[in-house]
């Protein structure tokens, strides 16, 4: 059975750091493009970052130089170094493969940021 399980969110001021990990299963990862995804209060689902899987990231303007994402295909794990964070940031983040077919509807429960002083 196909899952994803995101964790590493919580409470964090402005400026300072988070380190989101993503943990798949049931998937054939190495081969898997992967991205970030957050919704904020309010707002719709939005494509953070991405990684290739020979490792060529992409990244939301908004995001450019803080965050950084990156995976372990050895352990199937994306994850998503979140640095300079703002208010804006706050959201659930979810992990998500960037493939059709039975992958398309793959999505993690997602974990909550929260940027806040």
């Amino acid at each position: 059975q196909m899952s994803l399980a995101e964790s590493g969110g919580g409470l964090v001021q402005p400026g300072g750091s988070l380190t989101l990990s993503c943990a798949a299963s049931g998937v054939m990862f190495t081969a898997l493009p992967m991205a970030w995804y957050r919704q904020g209060p309010g707002n719709e689902r939005e494509w953070v970052a991405s990684i290739t899987s020979v490792g060529t990231t992409n990244y939301v303007d908004s995001v450019k130089g803080r965050f950084i994402i990156s995976r372990d295909n050895a352990q199937k794990i994306v994850y998503l170094q979140m640095n300079s964070l703002e208010p804006d940031d706050t959201a659930v983040y979810y992990c998500h493969p960037l493939a059709g077919g039975s992958y398309s509807n793959l999505w993690g429960q997602g974990t909550l940021v929260t940027v806040s002083s």
